[in-house]
């Protein structure tokens, strides 16, 4: 009984010289998760797709800031080519021409892109994407860079503080995206241009048009473009209009994320070709003179 008398003491005195500070780890490091030293168990290449999903995510962004700072070769006269990148042209600093809704605006710093009207807008939606969400947590911030991998950050505070709260303006977003893709048809329509004037048709149209529809179904198959379309309505019978758009969008947005990688690619190829043709690098094919 003494020795056990003992005993209860030593754990008594352990307990209470244990430290009272809190544990305010959060995720997979928080008290409640399994304690695991190794970062993963997963013996195959998990970190492949996140590696690759970054490269093709910087390839892009190193691409279309260095385009877009140039201020050369985005605009092909003859034919009325002008590439997204710099769409719309509102300054004096644009070449003529390429002023498709005029030029309210004076000669820009060379440090402020041409395009600075929607580029920001558009960015702002391609980062609040739900799908470029998932792409660059992982790849980027590696959190969690894989299933079953945990993430090397302490602490999680999910979307609920700055800058990640801006995640919640997807939706403002998109409505600005909506009057840039239309910016955008109006620019691949008026490209159909002959270089004597009247009517002309070329390679340079399939690009600028391709590249419209898709990106217009990049923009229709956005989440919260699905949700205006039938969110908040508590009978899809008595809506029906709004019950086939959303259908519709619905059908789209399984097709999100390859939309979403397939516009990245055709912006950098709509880009590309009006750069070379532009910079009499190439002569763009002529179907209708």
């Amino acid at each position: 009984m003494i020795a056990a008398a003992h005993l209860q003491s030593s754990e008594a005195s352990t307990v209470s010289a244990a430290p009272t500070t809190p544990d305010t780890r959060t995720g997979v490091f928080s008290r409640t998760r399994a304690r695991i030293a190794a970062r993963t168990l997963r013996t195959d290449r998990w970190w492949l797709p996140p590696a690759l999903t970054a490269l093709g995510l910087t390839a892009f962004v190193v691409y279309a800031t260095v385009r877009s700072y140039v201020r050369t070769a985005y605009w092909v006269p003859e034919y009325h080519y002008l590439t997204p990148f710099y769409s719309p042209c509102l300054s004096d600093s644009c070449v003529p021409g390429s002023s498709h809704f005029g030029t309210p605006f004076p000669e820009l710093p060379m440090w402020i892109p041409l395009g600075f009207v929607v580029l920001p807008f558009l960015l702002g939606f391609r980062l609040t994407c739900y799908y470029y969400r998932k792409a660059y947590y992982r790849s980027m911030w590696m959190s969690p860079p894989a299933c079953a991998v945990a993430e090397p950050h302490a602490r999680y505070s999910g979307e609920t503080r700055l800058p990640l709260i801006i995640q919640n303006a997807h939706r403002y977003f998109f409505y600005v995206a909506v009057v840039v893709s239309l910016i955008n048809t109006y620019d691949a329509l008026s490209a159909f241009h002959g270089s004597g004037g009247g009517f002309g048709f070329g390679l340079g149209n399939v690009v600028l048009l391709v590249n419209v529809v898709l990106l217009w179904a990049y923009t229709l198959s956005c989440h919260s473009c699905r949700h205006i379309a039938g969110g908040r309505l508590k009978h899809f019978s008595a809506h029906p209009v709004r019950y086939w758009f959303w259908t519709q969008v619905s059908k789209l947005n399984t097709r999100h994320m390859a939309l979403a990688w397939t516009t990245l690619g055709t912006l950098v190829l709509t880009d590309f070709y009006v750069m070379l043709v532009a910079s009499h690098t190439i002569s763009d094919l002529r179907f209708v003179h």
